[in-house]
């Protein structure tokens, strides 16, 4: 019940310092759930499909819309690098966002509640994991240490118990799980729960932590927020979607993309808490369509993330990004013409937010990982 939800706080977090952002086909209903929330900050809702159809936003909430014609003429022909009939059109949200931080979510993800029925406030958990450090150099068995009621475990250096900087928030989800289309064939009624949370069957586990430095992972764009002036130009999700013989790769390909890139600059990656609902299973069999030539392609691609190294001389997310580009041309191009696509897209994505973006070019960044002063 709306009563029983806290209220608004005065001073809600980084309220002037986060956009929202919205990929959207629908009416935005959703977000009345969310109002004690979401309601302080503004919002990014980029809307998907036909342009002509009116999306529905409730009442109250400061907002800006765009459809593909908005794209089209802001971007002029770089417009090419954003994807079509794909969430990940929301990237363009990112582009042109001029705050500090980003927190993404979909339209069919609701506010979920923890073990103990209270609802959680997923962006407040986000904001936490990304003003506190990371640490991706040395794992600490106690998970996040910078948590109230935890510490470092013995044994951990204290010349890195300063941490680094967080650059992304990966959060997760309860109910519908994030999975691939033959995962879902085979396990079509399984959920994740926040009951028995303790027990065998329970889902929802209480922790935070840092993505050791070195390691991927399959990152969900469904509940998500970042630094952008850290990693912004790195979270391209990619060409999907209409036109493109592949889709629900984006926000993987952003994942693995900006994970080697913060593990080049010396920033943090953290995952677990918060969770949101996710209120409503995709179809397996359109999904596998979709994922059918990435089912086979990621055995290349994986490898190739794992292995790739930057040069020394990729001091900013803009020059990594670029050299990702043409390394994806030359070791990934034999594998389909997609590739060559791709990797001129990803050029054309940091053209457009340099352009949009020109009081934000990039600076070096210090070996310790924290960021450098203006």
């Amino acid at each position: 019940m709306a009563g029983d939800r806290p209220a608004i706080p005065l001073s809600p977090p980084l309220k002037d310092e986060l956009d929202i952002v919205i990929p959207t086909i629908r009416n935005l209903d959703f977000l009345e759930m969310w109002r004690p929330f979401f309601q302080p900050y503004h919002l990014i809702i980029v809307q998907d499909g036909d342009p002509s159809k009116t999306i529905s936003v409730p009442d109250g909430f400061d907002y800006e819309l765009y459809n593909r014609n908005d794209i089209n003429r802001i971007l002029g022909p770089k417009a090419s690098c954003i994807s079509f009939k794909d969430s990940a059109c929301r990237c363009f949200g990112f582009l042109v966002s001029k705050k500090k931080y980003v927190y993404t979510i979909d339209d069919d993800c609701f506010v979920a509640k923890d073990p103990e029925g209270k609802e959680i406030n997923a962006l407040a958990q986000h904001i936490k994991n990304l003003l506190t450090p990371a640490t991706p150099g040395f794992f600490n068995t106690l998970y996040d240490p910078y948590r109230e009621g935890a510490d470092f475990v013995r044994g951990y250096p204290f010349s890195m118990r300063n941490g680094v900087s967080t650059a992304i928030s990966h959060g997760l989800w309860l109910n519908i799980p994030d999975y691939d289309a033959p995962t879902q064939l085979v396990k079509p009624l399984e959920r994740n729960s926040s009951g028995d949370w303790m027990g065998v069957s329970g889902r929802y586990v209480d922790a935070v932590l840092t993505i050791p430095k070195g390691t991927l992972y399959p990152m969900c764009g469904m509940n998500l927020g970042f630094d952008r002036e850290l990693i912004g130009p790195a979270m391209y999700f990619g060409l999907m979607g209409d036109g493109q013989p592949i889709g629900r790769y984006d926000d993987m390909w952003a994942g693995w993309c900006s994970k080697v890139i913060c593990d080049h600059l010396g920033w943090g990656v953290k995952t677990g808490l918060p969770y949101i609902w996710h209120s409503k299973a995709s179809n397996p069999f359109v999904n596998l369509k979709k994922e059918y030539k990435g089912i086979f392609w990621q055995e290349d691609i994986i490898p190739f993330f794992q292995y790739v190294v930057l040069p020394k001389e990729c001091t900013t997310v803009q020059k990594c990004y670029i050299e990702l580009s043409k390394l994806v041309k030359e070791k990934l191009g034999h594998i389909d013409p997609y590739f060559q696509k791709l990797s001129e897209s990803m050029v054309t994505w940091i053209e457009a937010w340099d352009e949009l973006n020109p009081s934000e070019q990039a600076k070096p960044v210090p070996e310790n990982g924290k960021p450098a002063k203006a």
